[in-house]
């Protein structure tokens, strides 16, 4: 099952455990993965790569066309079961509006339609004031994991040479 790789994978990466200065064996084992289609991101996630003006802005654009997958509409069909299980829960109205134009909303939507694997730092909490990924990945029964679970599963290895 291919992965889907929310924004906070890239850039706690960069800013802190696989820096593009120390580790490029991480973000050439991304590039392996996409091409054998395990793993891919998307458009709303580029969106919030690009945003900023450094190394991760760079490698987004120059992995947009393989590694960043549009909405289509298995992807569209899949907002309105991700908007009921969002709207039956006890979260917040702030806190829905907030999920609703993130690329959270639109991560778990393709992860739905597609059957892929979210991956994302972020862990499940017990909170009505914000959305978390691994809450609604629970509840839709979706597979969520870390970064690290996705590496291990790969059998990723980064060695020097």
């Amino acid at each position: 099952m291919p992965y889907l790789l929310d924004a906070n994978v890239f850039i706690q990466a960069k800013n802190l455990y696989y820096g593009f200065d120390f580790c490029p064996a991480f973000w050439d084992w991304l590039d392996v993965a996409n091409k054998q289609k395990k793993v891919f991101s998307i458009e709303n996630v580029f969106n919030e790569l690009i945003a900023g003006d450094d190394e991760l802005t760079l490698w987004a654009k120059e992995h947009e066309k393989s590694f960043f997958l549009k909405p289509d509409t298995n992807v569209i069909a899949a907002f309105g079961k991700v908007s009921q299980w969002v709207y039956s829960q006890a979260y917040e109205p702030a806190a829905i509006q907030t999920f609703f134009q993130n690329a959270d909303y639109y991560l778990i939507a393709h992860a739905l339609a597609y059957d892929f694997f979210v991956v994302t730092h972020e862990v499940p909490g017990n909170t009505t004031k914000r959305v978390k990924i691994p809450n609604v990945c629970i509840g839709m029964h979706i597979q969520h994991l870390t970064p690290y679970q996705m590496l291990r599963r790969e059998g990723a290895r980064f060695i020097l040479g």
